[in-house]
């Protein structure tokens, strides 16, 4: 069972101009964990996951990385600090190839940065087959393969990833369930995403966050997760 803790947030507020959306998150990650972030549309998880890159200010409470507090540094600090970022939508550069984008991964730690390009060819071989393509040409799912490749090329201990399932066929998201834990078991890399996908949530989470209106309200571990019913519930979908 992990121990050490790699990522704390401790009653964390946030919002968008006035509008307080989080209000009060309090989120523990152990190293080598995976865990899910659920709750229906609107309950405040992807500005948790925007305030724990630092896209959005935190109003009240804290966030710590191992035992750095992280909450003032900028979301670029907090990329060189070990976080990985992939947001809903993907965002991958169109019009520059996969290389190219892969090669943007590697600015996140310098010259001196871990080259895990071979590593992320062999975790996702149509990006190997695909090298010289222009990104926005690629199918959605592609795109989240590059997305998830280019984070993975900064060499992060904490990827984080915001609704990987959306907008992409169920045989994708199976593959990227089964590579996502492959890589947990083979790098390491401890993963928190925000999911909706029933099966995702299932095949892929150790432990899972409940969020409504703003706050963890109830955390399921791995016995609850066997249960789709519960697992269902607590999705409110």
């Amino acid at each position: 069972m992990p121990t050490e803790i790699l990522l704390d947030m401790k009653d964390v507020r946030a919002g968008y101009g006035s509008s307080p959306i989080l209000q009060g998150v309090d989120l523990r990650v152990h190293r080598g964990e995976i865990i899910a972030v659920i709750g229906r549309n609107g309950v405040g998880k992807t500005t948790t996951m925007r305030c724990l890159i630092g896209q959005l200010p935190v109003w009240q409470g804290s966030i710590h990385l191992r035992t750095r507090d992280i909450t003032a540094l900028p979301a670029e600090k907090r990329a060189q600090a070990g976080i990985g970022y992939i947001p809903q939508g993907r965002e991958v550069f169109p019009r520059m190839t996969v290389e190219e984008n892969l090669a943007v991964g590697e600015m996140v730690n310098g010259a001196g940065g871990r080259k895990l390009h071979k590593l992320v060819y062999e975790y996702f071989p149509i990006l190997a087959e695909r090298r010289r393509q222009a990104a926005g040409t690629m199918s959605g799912g592609q795109q989240q393969q590059l997305a998830i490749g280019r984070a993975l090329i900064g060499n992060p201990d904490l990827l984080l990833l915001d609704e990987p399932s959306e907008g992409i066929q169920p045989n994708i998201v199976d593959e990227i369930s089964r590579i996502m834990i492959k890589i947990n078991k083979d790098l390491g890399t401890t993963i928190l995403f925000v999911e909706q996908n029933l099966d995702m949530i299932m095949a892929m989470t150790q432990r899972c966050y409940v969020m409504d209106k703003g706050r963890v309200t109830a955390e399921l571990a791995s016995h609850d997760l066997t249960d789709r019913d519960v697992v269902k519930r607590h999705l409110q979908i």
